[in-house]
């Protein structure tokens, strides 16, 4: 089984991919996307977007970064991608599933999904363009308003040379709303034969081996899930293939032990917010801490009191103080797994 972090554009940025992949679990994460349109970046836009790519394509604790380009003009795409293949990531991802209304007005994400010819030919420059030794994936929604071309997409992309793709099991018109098609992913899996991973709506261990049910997919992609559970990944590996403690050989130990208590993930919190504290503009700073702990409400009921507290704050300066009185002694938890810690 592999488990991957999911792109999600003012989500699962470089700090929150940090946190996360030091709890475990996570085999590879793949960057917010970055969109390409008739200009060929820099490297240092790169580096800006990814600063994964200054570190060996990883994270600190060693987690491959894969950078997700998102555009609709094969040329520029491929330019763009044989420049940052040379900044040395394990490969480039292409976004065919964004479902944003900006993004799909200038004909981008999931828009193409319309469009099965033109993702070959996206596909197939960048692969021509990047490095063999150095992968080239996809990820796609089954449609942009309904699913009757996610087979033929999906086939299109195979055949333009991509070595895996993630299925967002919905389509654009979807949103995220609830249930995920996970049975349509099983239905691409059943016409290609690249590896295909399931994603979406995976917030639990038993929607994990639910969704492996009924996509048949061995490997899935984890997002908000992840965000919400830290520890989501690990409950997942140390659950396997019953889906549930108690069964096959997983005991209620062994999944006492993966799952993150309350304390454990203070030293996290702390660690968080001293880098967008020092690596985000001041302007983004509260509403990045209050995103992840609304989030984190559905996993911690502690989260609860935490977010009531913060939800309110503008300046960082009162984040500050808050921290420093609530979490009275802690300091950051330096760059450590979450092994390491003290239960």
């Amino acid at each position: 089984m592999t488990l991957l972090l999911a792109p999600m554009e003012g989500l699962l940025d470089f700090v929150l991919r940090d946190i996360l992949t030091r709890v475990g679990g996570i085999d590879r994460c793949v960057s917010e996307f970055i969109r390409i349109t008739d200009t060929l970046l820099p490297e240092r836009v790169f580096a800006r977007l990814v600063p994964e790519l200054l570190q060996g394509g990883k994270t600190a604790c060693g987690v491959p970064v894969r950078p997700q380009l998102l555009g609709s003009d094969p040329v520029c795409l491929a330019d763009n991608a044989a420049r940052l293949a040379g900044m040395g990531p394990d490969g480039i991802d292409l976004n065919f599933g964004c479902p944003s209304q900006i993004v799909n007005r200038h004909r981008g994400g999931a828009a193409l999904l319309d469009e099965p010819e033109l993702l070959y030919k996206i596909v197939d420059s960048v692969r021509r363009a990047v490095p063999g030794h150095q992968h080239v994936s996809a990820k796609m929604r089954l449609g942009l308003n309904d699913d009757s071309r996610a087979e033929a997409c999906a086939l299109a992309i195979e055949a333009g040379g991509a070595s895996e793709l993630v299925v967002h099991a919905r389509t654009k018109a979807d949103g995220y709303r609830p249930p995920a098609y996970w049975a349509r992913v099983g239905d691409i899996r059943q016409v290609v034969a690249l590896p295909v991973v399931a994603n979406g709506e995976i917030w639990t261990v038993e929607d994990a081996h639910a969704c492996r049910l009924a996509s048949g997919c061995q490997s899935l992609m984890l997002g908000r899930g992840m965000v919400a559970n830290p520890a989501l990944a690990r409950e997942i590996l140390v659950t396997g293939a019953s889906g549930l403690p108690g069964l096959q050989g997983t005991s209620e130990t062994d999944f006492s032990s993966a799952h993150l208590s309350w304390a454990q993930l203070q030293p996290l919190i702390v660690d968080f917010w001293q880098q967008v504290r020092t690596q985000m503009e001041q302007r983004q700073q509260t509403g990045r801490l209050k995103q992840w702990l609304n989030l984190l409400q559905r996993c911690h009921p502690e989260a609860k009191a935490a977010f009531a507290a913060v939800r309110t704050f503008h300046d960082p300066a009162d984040v500050d103080r808050w921290l420093a009185a609530t979490f009275r002694g802690l300091e950051s938890c330096g760059g450590v797994t979450i092994s390491q810690l003290p239960v």
